[in-house]
């Protein structure tokens, strides 16, 4: 499946999610269950973005708050995706300030590059990639243009709502995401791609 097609399918279970959340406020721990197996594997990626082989047990941290929070939190799917990207990249910077270190684009990590919205150049060179080749160009965008792709794409927020996680006004964000997008598309040679194209460049490992 294309980049594209996951990022909808992630956009596509936020009525299921809302659902669940909503049943989780009530003390349905196996609702709750499910609303943790739908968001994990955006967050876990975003985090794998900020703190690398650590993302694991700062989302651990997370959920533990997200836990311990769940009955204040007032939204729908959608915005239970931002308001846990926002915890999730609070114990990010935690994590990092411990460290003494800032977050690196380098320490990127995840399955999909695709910002979701009409064909364009960009996202369509973007379906070219396979995950290493991913990987390798990522790790090389300014850090605000990489958090920005990665609560669009891996996250699967809209604009506003990755602005909100990131404390930055929504035109800030699309921009940091359109440039980001355009510096791939210009690395992958983004002139020579069509809607003909194949979808990746090769397997991924």
């Amino acid at each position: 499946m294309g980049q594209r097609g996951e990022a909808r399918r992630v956009q596509a279970h936020d009525g299921e999610l809302g659902a669940a959340v909503a049943r989780a406020q009530e003390g349905d721990e196996s609702a709750f269950a499910v609303a943790y197996r739908l968001v994990q594997p955006g967050l876990l990626g975003y985090l794998r973005g900020l703190v690398g082989d650590d993302a694991e047990d700062v989302a651990a941290d997370a959920w533990l708050e997200i836990a311990r929070d769940l009955r204040r939190f007032k939204g729908d799917g959608a915005g239970f995706r931002g308001w846990t990207a926002t915890i999730a990249r609070h114990r990010a910077l935690d994590h990092l300030r411990r460290q003494k270190v800032r977050p690196r684009p380098t320490a990127l990590e995840q399955d999909v590059l695709d910002l979701p919205g009409p064909h364009s150049t960009h996202d369509q060179a973007l379906e070219t990639l396979s995950t290493e080749a991913a990987l390798a160009l990522v790790s090389g965008l300014p850090r605000d243009q990489a958090e920005a792709v990665l609560l669009r794409v891996v996250v699967g927020l809209d604009g506003p709502s990755a602005a909100r996680v990131l404390g930055k006004r929504p035109g800030a964000v699309r921009t940091a995401t359109h440039r980001g997008l355009k510096r791939l598309a210009r690395q992958l040679g983004a002139d020579v791609v069509t809607e003909d194209a194949p979808r990746t460049l090769g397997d991924s490992t």
